[in-house]
């Protein structure tokens, strides 16, 4: 049965690459002029370390570095060449492409060939006026838009500074002639990397099998064939990219089940960089351009894991109906009864195996930045057949003078001395009583975690002084209670809530 799961997810993640190589030009594969490549990758952006063989002559020269990133930042440019010092650089962006052509070609005449009515290629001359969103010419007294002119565009050369390819040209002044290796090293956008989880969960057994996969991504223009590539989990200050382990954040209120707590797990054996993770891919790879790529980093077997029904309710919600309980998915990423390893942000997705034992999917959670030995525990959905029906029976006001008699205020008058002003105040307490009838339709016993949000609101003085089962305070804001209801059965528990408001 594991073979045919890992079958599953191998041939999933391994179709995506079979794509993505049959789309991929052979250019982009070749090594073109591209040194000793190293990429590490954050977020959106990487850092490219590129090593290249050149023969300097003594004295200033200019030196072209073709097939560097598109998206490079050029303020982040380093060259390191040996007894050699960096008089300037530029990189050169206006790259050669039909539209670009057309810009360099406004004020000049281009010829368009087309075919004539004895089937005859005939040449005409134009004159490119303007090229904004389309390009306008002359042709002898008419004005004509180039794109309704039937044939093709002919140029008698290249104009000045279009490149094939982006290039970042240097002027250097080397102490003497020869070859050397010459590290350039930049920041570039469009770079990206994500992390996706495909978990497969047996409630029987209690046990979870999870394969991690890191999906990379790059739209620089620029293919890096052959080179070394490292991830880096977390967002350097600076880098203001669409969001990370941020973004993976669960949203307030009923969405976020509890249970989840940051762990302390130590040193877990992933190398890091400064305070974030670092993932290395084995060997060497080539990140094409406009390619999507997926490599493994993490396949743990056998974690156990269990089934949590959990409910959340907001201060005095009530409701007409039973509403769902959340499906909640608890394990830990310690090392002992875990994942054993640090978590990058990513989706997990969750699938269990139906009464043919085919794996199907039931639901997906958000995954944050999350460090070994926390305990996680992730929404997958909402059960259908246990609901909750929160209810406010009863809500009155309380005196209790004996809490708070007076309140006192000392206001300074310019010269004059303090003057006390003393009010007395009878303060007005509610007593809010409320009842949750939880349900079952299953043909088995369940426990449900029902959860009151909203107890402190900043009083700090809120009391439970009834309740129908014993209950526990996980906060000052929450509190919940371990409901057993039996098979196609109800229980109803109720509790009595003392508040400042």
């Amino acid at each position: 049965m594991r073979a045919a799961w890992t079958v599953l997810a191998m041939g999933t993640a391994l179709g995506l690459v079979a794509n993505v190589r049959a789309a991929t030009p052979a250019a982009i594969e070749a090594k073109g002029a591209q040194g000793d490549v190293a990429l590490t990758i954050y977020k959106d952006m990487a850092l490219v370390e590129d090593v290249r063989r050149i023969d300097l002559p003594k004295g200033v020269s200019r030196q072209e570095f073709p097939d560097v990133s598109a998206q490079i930042r050029p303020e982040t440019v380093t060259i390191a060449a040996p007894g050699a010092a960096v008089v300037e650089q530029n990189f050169d962006y206006d790259l050669l492409t039909p539209d670009a052509l057309l810009n360099k070609s406004v004020g000049q005449d281009v010829s368009v060939v087309r075919e004539g009515a004895d089937g005859k290629e005939v040449v005409t001359t134009a004159h490119v006026l303007a090229n904004n969103q389309g390009a306008v010419v002359q042709v002898g007294s008419r004005i004509e838009v180039l794109s309704e002119m039937p044939g093709r565009v002919v140029y008698s050369g290249l104009p000045a500074g279009l490149r094939a390819r982006p290039t970042l040209s240097v002027t250097l002044d080397s102490a003497s002639s020869g070859a050397r290796n010459v590290g350039l090293r930049y920041l570039s956008r469009g770079f990206g990397w994500k992390a996706d989880y495909v978990a497969l969960f047996d409630e029987s057994a209690g046990k979870l099998d999870v394969q991690g996969w890191v999906t990379l991504t790059n739209t620089t223009g620029t293919g890096f064939p052959d080179a070394r590539v490292m991830l880096v989990a977390g967002q350097p200050a600076g880098d203001d990219g669409d969001g990370d382990g941020e973004a993976m954040v669960y949203p307030p209120s009923r969405s976020r089940p509890m249970g989840n707590r940051m762990g302390t797990g130590g040193d877990d054996g992933r190398e890091t960089l400064g305070d974030f993770h670092v993932y290395p891919l084995a060997g060497r790879t080539t990140v094409a351009n406009a390619q999507t790529k997926q490599v493994s980093f993490l396949n743990a077997t056998g974690v156990p894991a269990r089934k949590v029904y959990q409910y959340r309710n907001p201060w005095q919600h009530s409701a007409e109906e039973g509403e769902s309980v959340d499906t909640v998915l608890a394990f830990t990423s310690a090392r002992d009864g875990g994942l054993g390893d640090a978590l990058p942000a990513g989706t997990i997705r969750v699938y269990m195996r139906d009464a043919r034992g085919n794996p199907q999917f039931v639901g997906e959670s958000p995954l944050p930045h999350t460090p070994m030995g926390s305990d996680l525990a992730l929404k997958t959905g909402t059960a259908f057949d246990v609901k909750v029906q929160p209810s406010v029976e009863k809500r009155e006001r309380v005196t209790a003078a004996e809490w708070e008699r007076t309140g006192q205020w000392r206001i300074t008058r310019n010269a004059d001395g303090p003057v006390t002003y003393t009010i007395e105040e009878h303060p007005v307490y509610w007593r809010t009583q409320m009842a949750w009838k939880v349900t079952n339709a299953r043909a088995v016993p369940v426990e449900v975690d029902v959860v009151q949000d909203g107890l402190d609101n900043g009083w700090h003085d809120t009391r439970v002084s009834a309740e129908s089962l014993p209950g526990r305070q996980v906060s000052l804001d929450s509190r919940t209670w371990r409901v057993k209801v039996p098979a196609r059965g109800a229980v109803t528990l109720t509790a009595t809530i003392d508040t400042r408001y």
